[in-house]
């Protein structure tokens, strides 16, 4: 199985801002403490820096980005392995801003990997006349249905073999990818273009920000359910393996005591404000915020 995956290819923001962020901000709760309470401290950056790596690809069009994202032999599963060590030397040396900085981008390219057409060939369903597959998936998806999944994925756990890990996480992932496109095709093979994307005025198909394609409601709302689920798995997935990976960064930096990364002011402003925010996420939920809408806001 492994032979066919390609690497990682995309054409848009990889799981959109809403999917991105939620995977970081759920991540920090699933962490033991102190861990939990010093990333807790930081959650608004390790939320908000999660799609930093989209942006520097697509917006300042930085080079040394889209061979992370866009490459034939796939440089994802040895990117993310490269950070691991990143962080946990940053870890064993306890610099702030560094640890900081590499964990939300873990976790970023972790979401990645979650996202089964990122391993595909036909990663927009460009092959098969199914342009807009991947967007809908990993976008408009969660948007507009992610207020209803379950984010709790429990604590997160230590990783003895990364390698393995990550190589066995990217395989999982890609098996999942001809069944997705199998059912948009099924069920785009009967219906008027009307009823499957969203047209404007002029009877063009409706795009956002990025260029994305935007489906119907109803189309999306048919395709969700027709997933049984997938989404919200692979969402679930990508929370509990990237807090599994800082936490086995930590560890194996030798469990520094990160207490003093800090001011005693801040981590004491947010006691009451963790503790609320915890117990919201063992409900399933990750606390009041919301990531601009890149495509509800032309479904509503």
């Amino acid at each position: 199985m492994l032979a066919g995956i390609i690497g990682f290819l995309s054409i848009a923001l990889a799981w959109g801002a809403w999917g991105h962020q939620h995977i970081n901000r759920a991540a920090v709760f699933a962490l033991p403490e102190p861990v939990r309470r010093f990333f807790y401290n930081h959650i608004d950056f390790i939320t908000e820096e999660a799609v930093v790596p989209d942006l520097r690809k697509y917006t300042i069009n930085d080079r040394a980005e889209f061979p992370r994202h866009l490459n034939k032999a796939g440089m994802v599963p040895w990117y993310i392995q490269e950070v691991m060590e990143k962080l946990t030397k940053a870890f064993r040396s306890k610099r702030k801003t560094e640890i900081l900085f590499l964990a939300a981008d873990l976790g970023h390219y972790i979401g990645d990997a979650h996202m089964p057409l990122h391993t595909a060939l036909n990663h927009d369903g460009q092959l098969t006349g199914q342009k807009g597959i991947h967007a809908l998936w990993e976008g408009q998806l969660p948007e507009m249905f992610g207020g209803g999944y379950n984010l709790c994925t429990g604590p997160a756990r230590f990783i003895g073999d990364i390698a393995r890990e990550t190589w066995q996480m990217i395989d999982s992932t890609h098996r999942l990818a001809e069944g997705l496109l199998a059912i948009d095709r099924e069920m785009t093979a009967s219906l008027p273009r009307e009823k499957v994307y969203l047209l404007d005025s002029a009877g063009k198909i409706v795009v956002n920000a990025f260029g994305d394609l935007v489906h119907t409601r109803e189309y999306a709302s048919e395709y969700h359910k027709r997933l049984q689920g997938m989404v919200e798995r692979q969402l679930r997935g990508a929370i509990a393996e990237t807090s599994s990976y800082w936490f086995t960064a930590w560890v194996n930096a030798g469990r520094p005591d990160l207490f003093d990364l800090d001011p005693q002011e801040l981590t004491d402003r947010n006691k009451q404000h963790l503790s609320d925010d915890l117990r919201r996420w063992e409900q399933g939920r990750v606390g009041m915020f919301r990531p601009d809408g890149e495509f509800t806001k032309f479904t509503k």
